[in-house]
């Protein structure tokens, strides 16, 4: 009961008396350590919140998520860079008296499944950042 004040009842930390061991192969040992890196947390802590304080959740490298995201908003945004092209092609056809409704109706389907695809996405990357978010 060393270093405690008053009656306070003692933290986690004052707690931690027990040792606990963990063999691993030299490869799980690199990978460990290159998470432990990745994410800036000691080796214990990497333990502590697995293990016990949220079994459920997963440990991520925010770093590596975040550039993911950057790739996916750039191609979302090469995508509508491309639907305004056709757009403005559709519009000169329509002006030129050449825009065909086969081409319409074959169009239509398209854009809907790529806007449904889109709001999809969307709410994928919004539930991710709550989850990062929860983490830290």
């Amino acid at each position: 009961m060393k270093n405690r004040k008053g009656n306070r009842k003692p933290t986690a930390h004052e707690q931690r008396t027990r040792r606990f061991e963990l063999r691993l192969s030299e490869a799980e040992r690199t990978q460990f350590l290159e998470l432990e890196k990745a994410l800036g947390l000691s080796r214990a802590d990497i333990v502590r919140i697995r293990v016990l304080q949220h079994s459920k959740r997963m440990l991520v490298n925010t770093t590596e998520i975040m550039k993911l995201l950057d790739s996916i908003g750039a191609e979302i945004g090469r995508s509508g860079n491309n639907i305004n092209q056709l757009a403005k092609h559709a519009n000169t056809l329509q002006q030129q008296g050449m825009l065909h409704a086969v081409l319409i109706s074959d169009l239509i389907p398209l854009l809907t499944e790529y806007v449904r695809l889109q709001r999809e996405l969307e709410q994928s990357i919004r539930q991710l950042i709550r989850l990062i978010r929860g983490q830290t």
